[in-house]
């Protein structure tokens, strides 16, 4: 049986100051929340430390997502590799402050130029999440990588590519299911027959299967009641996080209905 929890992404909140962001977690809908480790809510010292305290002193129970703005685990260019390698560090150091219960990473994509290095992307992208997988074992932080549209570049967005990481490597990374994203290459059937066991975390928002829109859950063309009776059928125990920026407290409303 499912024992799914409903939380919610500040991502919403992003074009907001930190400080304000920190203001809404007193009331928000739900006790499971994803900060975006990224823009104006890139986590330093100081504040993974006020999200520790706000964890202390309510029920919240933190995820993290790590920064993906100009991030990419497969770059060719071994200065830019090094710094998003950095940047991520710095995020599993964060994710370990404030006890997330996972942190949520990007896979690499292709650039302009990976027509001419055919795989090397792939390999790279590889490389670099044993790196990261070794270094989130260190602080004790739990790694999932989401899936991202193959549309936009990215190098795993469908059960056959993380098939395929599990085949070349030892990892057993978990999968942060986009609905979204699925939705976008019409992998959400897919994804939910194939890697049933693989799925520790879902994202949550809607689309109109043209590009990644973040609309309210019902305000789009993915099919929630049967996602949510596969999920149950699987015995979906993660968390859903809200991952909407538009009726938001609205969809959390409605994925608590579905799942009751």
């Amino acid at each position: 049986m499912s024992q799914a929890k409903i939380g919610l992404s500040m991502l919403y909140t992003l074009g907001e100051p930190f400080t304000k962001m920190i203001k809404r977690l007193h009331s928000v809908p739900t006790n499971y929340i994803e900060i975006v480790d990224d823009g104006l809510h890139t986590l330093n010292t100081k504040r993974a430390a006020q999200l520790s305290e706000v964890a202390k002193s309510t029920r919240v129970k933190f995820t993290l997502h790590a920064p993906f703005a100009d991030i990419n685990i497969a770059s060719p260019s071994k200065p830019l590799l090094k710094a998003s390698i950095k940047r991520l560090t710095q995020s599993i150091r964060h994710a370990n402050t404030i006890n997330a219960e996972l942190l949520v990473i990007h896979p690499g994509s292709k650039t302009g130029i990976s027509m001419f290095y055919p795989q090397a992307d792939w390999k790279q992208n590889v490389q670099s999440l044993k790196t990261l997988h070794a270094i989130a074992d260190d602080y004790g932080v739990k790694l999932t990588i989401e899936n991202l549209p193959e549309k936009y570049g990215y190098l795993m967005n469908s059960p056959t590519s993380f098939q395929r990481l599990y085949n070349d490597t030892n990892l057993t990374t978990g999968i942060t299911l986009d609905l979204g994203h699925a939705n976008l290459e019409n992998q959400i059937d897919s994804f939910l027959k194939e890697t049933p066991n693989q799925l520790i975390h879902l994202h949550a928002s809607d689309n109109l299967g043209e590009f990644d829109q973040h609309l309210g859950v019902g305000y789009g063309s993915i099919n929630w009641q049967h996602i949510v009776s596969v999920l149950k059928q699987n015995g979906f125990n993660g968390i859903i996080m809200t991952e909407a920026v538009e009726h938001v407290e609205e969809s959390v409303q409605k994925l608590r209905h579905l799942f009751s």
